[in-house]
């Protein structure tokens, strides 16, 4: 598998690029990768499918200065910023856990991470949907956007984040994993303890990510900044 560290700036931008690593895939122009980055401002990112207003303090995210970005993947709204470690993997469909869909691509991934960070982490374990949790607190949320022959999987791991932004800029979601119960975000989600070099160092690892993979092409990204991550339209469309 072919490795890419590649941040942006721009939070939108870096939608932009996963998506594109998954049009490269899909159209043939490059092989399975793994790419890591970490937004260097924190940012609002909702899932495809996810209200704004219902997910986010809008007045809160606007005081404080907060971008708000939608991907093009499931799953619930997210914060990302310094201390998050956000992941993409562009995975073929050629590997059988893979192709029998969403569950099994769960499965297939949030296994295997937390059997390689077990040995460092001690109780990691796969909860809900597609989160990983140790000790039954959330550090790392999920989600996938499948197409015909690849599907883009990505998600964060909290590592030092400023856990009290959740708080100030998330309410409390209406529909909650079972596992989560009534529990307050504080309560809830937990930073591992440990550099960002190790949790990069565990993904390669895990993937066998060793060859360094080239950037997705400057146009298309541009393009899909254009047409859709960075457009309100998209954005604020729910």
């Amino acid at each position: 598998m072919e490795f890419l560290d590649l941040t942006a700036a721009n939070p939108a931008q870096n939608l932009a690029i996963d998506s594109a690593l998954l049009d490269e895939a899909e159209a043939g122009l490059r092989p399975e990768t793994l790419r890591v980055w970490e937004s260097p401002v924190l940012c609002a990112v909702l899932g495809s499918s996810r209200p704004a207003r219902g997910d986010l303090d809008l007045a809160a995210c606007a005081a404080a200065g907060v971008p708000v970005v939608r991907r093009s993947s499931g799953g619930g709204t997210v914060l990302q910023g310094p201390g998050c470690l956000s992941y993409a993997l562009v995975l073929d469909h050629a590997r059988p856990d893979l192709a029998r869909g969403i569950r099994a691509a769960d499965r297939l991934v949030l296994d295997r991470h937390a059997a390689a960070l077990r040995p460092r982490f001690g109780p990691v374990e796969r909860a809900g949907v597609s989160d990983l949790v140790v000790a039954g607190r959330k550090f790392s949320g999920n989600a996938q956007r499948r197409r015909r022959r690849f599907t883009l999987y990505h998600g964060t791991f909290l590592y030092a984040f400023d856990l009290g932004w959740i708080v100030r800029l998330q309410p409390l979601p209406e529909r909650r994993p079972a596992y989560r119960g009534e529990r307050a975000h504080a309560e809830f989600v937990a930073n591992l303890s440990c550099a960002r070099a190790e949790l990069v160092a565990t993904l390669r690892a895990a993937w066998d990510a060793r060859q360094p993979a080239c950037p997705p092409d400057p146009g298309l990204v541009e393009r899909l900044l254009r047409e859709r991550y960075g457009q309100k339209e998209w954005t604020f469309r729910l």
